[in-house]
């Protein structure tokens, strides 16, 4: 689980072939040995130990000078804006991880992520277990380019959060029937490629499936019926309430196929978005993997609260804060429900923290 983990989150600074060859560069050299120094004067007391592990400001900065100086942009774990960008974008990661997950820190969406209110015997245990997972060795870690990834790993594994390797590979598992079935399939014959259900979690423990869950089901299914659909790409992972064992996309997809017949193969879940903005745009990576033409518009469906939001002012402002661009473009409204949604490819871009929806 935790290659899984590490491969997931941090796709570059994980991989050992990336980082052994820059260690010996006397500015990273020296950034490490610092950072290591930091380390042994914690001698036993943990919460000094995490505060260790949190990269500051300038060691980010020389670590992804040095190392884009060092890898090609081909360089596994490198996406489109480069070597510099990604090593940056995985030590905040690791940052948020340590701070949020270690030392209790509130999250921007605190009733939905991060750990919850951590008292001092839990936050002890969590970071015992973590200290003790990431000194384990680990074939094919990068444990002795700087054990802050490993330790923030851990982290996510004794707080039960490992949500981004869940479902994975998402092509795979409960997505394989519909891959199956969107080989050659004539995108032509249907009005709307593809209807874009939005999760809506509970907010009681142990509860499945919210009653405005059950509302979404009811209008998908009632739309779905008149046979203009190619496909239901249901987006929503655990989020509500926090911790939740439950992915709102795997229990939605469910009960449309107990509830109303609907054919598997009919169905993708996007069980990973915890927010609108997200469920637009992991709904958009999920249409592409399809093969899904994205030049057309889709139909969104939600309850009438939520759709009217989509199309509002404040939820274009939210996603230029928390994206940095628009999940795609709103179109015609068909109803208080459903709104026609052209995605856009910038939706296309991954970040290696995307499964964990900052």
């Amino acid at each position: 689980m935790s290659e899984r983990l590490s491969q997931r989150l941090f796709p570059l600074l994980g991989h050992p072939g990336n980082v052994r060859s820059a260690q010996a560069e006397p500015a990273l050299a020296q950034v490490l040995s610092a950072r290591a120094a930091r380390r042994n004067e914690c001698a036993r007391d943990l919460v000094c130990l995490a505060y260790s592990q949190i990269w500051s400001e300038a060691e980010i900065a020389t670590s992804a000078q040095v190392l884009a100086a060092r890898l090609d942009a081909k360089a596994p774990g490198v996406f489109d804006d480069g070597v510099a960008a990604q090593v940056r974008r995985e030590l905040e990661g690791v940052n948020t991880i340590i701070r949020t997950y270690g030392l209790g820190a509130r999250p921007v969406y605190s009733e939905i992520d991060g750990a919850g209110v951590i008292d001092a015997r839990e936050r002890e245990a969590r970071l015992q277990g973590a200290s003790g997972l990431s000194r384990v060795v680990r074939e094919g870690s990068v444990q002795d380019f700087d054990p802050s990834l490993e330790f923030a790993i851990a982290l996510l594994d004794t707080s039960d959060r490992t949500d981004a390797i869940g479902y994975e590979p998402i092509a795979e598992g409960l997505n394989a029937k519909a891959m199956a079935r969107a080989k050659g399939f004539d995108w032509s014959a249907h009005a709307y490629p593809a209807m874009i259900l939005t999760g809506i979690g509970p907010e009681v423990e142990g509860q499945s499936l919210s009653p405005l869950g059950k509302y979404h089901l009811r209008v998908a299914a009632t739309r779905f019926a008149h046979g203009d659909i190619g496909f239901i790409v249901i987006s929503g992972g655990r989020a509500h309430p926090r911790e939740t064992r439950f992915a709102e996309a795997e229990e939605m997809r469910r009960a449309l196929i107990e509830r109303y017949a609907i054919a598997p193969e009919a169905i993708v879940i996007e069980p990973y978005a915890r927010h609108t903005t997200t469920n637009l745009r992991n709904a958009a990576r999920r249409l592409a993997m399809l093969g899904a033409p994205l030049d057309r518009p889709m139909l969104i469906v939600s309850n009438e609260g939520q759709s009217a939001y989509i199309e509002s002012a404040d939820f274009t402002q939210r996603n230029t804060d928390e994206l940095g661009f628009q999940p795609g473009t709103v179109g015609q409204r068909l109803s208080p429900t459903a709104l026609e949604f052209t995605p856009s490819r910038r939706s296309l871009r991954v970040d290696p923290r995307d499964p964990l929806d900052p």
